[in-house]
């Protein structure tokens, strides 16, 4: 068996199972969609970082 020619039982697995299962690949980008593909607005977070309160690393040790 060639190296450039093998392919994992996990590879062999997963593009089978595509192939029985052919609406894994669009539920997959809808769930990528609502995760991770998001518009980032800079003027929010700007705004979340000016009003960030910062508070010293021991909060609960008294002097």
């Amino acid at each position: 068996m060639s190296k450039k020619n093998y392919e994992s039982e996990a590879t062999l697995f997963l593009k089978q199972y595509k192939k029985d299962h052919p609406e894994t690949m669009q539920k997959q980008l809808e769930g990528r969609a609502r995760l991770w593909d998001k518009e980032v607005d800079t003027e929010q977070q700007e705004q979340y970082k000016a009003a960030r309160v910062y508070q010293k690393p021991y909060v609960y040790q008294t002097h």
